[in-house]
């Protein structure tokens, strides 16, 4: 992990930006943080549109996080930002996209054509941010996850066991074979979900809801689009991280 940029932001909190491999990514700790008081790390998830468009979402999620003592950090997904693009990921947003306009139910082949070689390259490369993040003197485990593709959500609820907690975003075309990775996630869950989000197919993100194995979870449904959580919803969020990493 290499550091290429440390400013302190207008409450203190220290925004690192740096380089893991060819993986951009940023790191926001609070002023409390040190190798004497280590604080716990969520990692937040964000679709892959890029952290530069997705940054002003990210740093107020980060300075949130922060508030509560916590560090937060985020890495580019694959096929985003300046990380090369995949061809294959590009025609299956097209094909979802062209289904979608016609008014045609999404095939399960563009489905898994889009998601499943995102989840199978992101996942080992959040387990690869976690173990640098976590040799960082300032930063101790609890970790949870918040946000995100909820897909790979799912996978590292199952293979990482030092994420102790998670908030995923109902919000995203999820694989059968995801489902199927649902039922093996036992950790305590906060799932926001958009009751009229254009982008999810709502018995879907409701039977996936079902699906999760965790005995623990609840799932946090409100009016509105696919942009339009309420703060309340994002509050309740943080609230469950809070409990669940201190």
């Amino acid at each position: 992990m290499h550091f290429t940029s440390e400013p302190r932001l207008a409450d203190g909190v220290l925004e690192r930006e740096f380089t893991l491999g060819e993986i951009p990514g940023i790191l926001w700790t609070p002023e409390s943080a040190s190798a004497s008081a280590p604080v716990p790390l969520v990692l937040l998830g964000h679709p892959p549109l890029g952290l530069h468009k997705m940054y002003p979402r990210l740093v107020a999620r980060a300075q949130r996080a922060a508030a509560d003592g916590f560090a937060a950090a985020t890495i580019e997904l694959p096929g985003s930002g300046e990380r090369p693009r995949s061809a294959t990921a590009d025609q299956a947003r097209a094909d979802l996209r062209r289904a979608r306009e016609a008014g045609e139910p999404v095939d399960e082949e563009i489905v898994d054509r889009l998601v499943l070689p995102l989840v199978d390259k992101s996942v080992p490369e959040w387990q690869d941010a976690l173990d640098a993040l976590l040799s960082l003197p300032e930063i101790e485990g609890p970790v949870g996850y918040s946000g995100g593709v909820i897909s790979i959500g799912i996978r590292l609820a199952v293979v990482e066991p030092r994420i102790s907690a998670a908030v995923l975003f109902a919000g995203t075309v999820v694989p059968r074979a995801l489902f199927e990775e649902a039922r093996q996630v036992t950790i305590p869950l906060h799932v926001l979900l958009q009751w009229d989000d254009e982008a999810n197919d709502r018995q879907a993100a409701l039977a996936l809801f079902d699906a999760f194995g965790s005995k623990e979870k609840t799932l946090h449904a409100n009016m509105g689009g696919h942009t339009g959580v309420p703060q309340f919803a994002g509050d309740a969020a943080a609230r469950f991280l809070a409990r669940h990493l201190k």
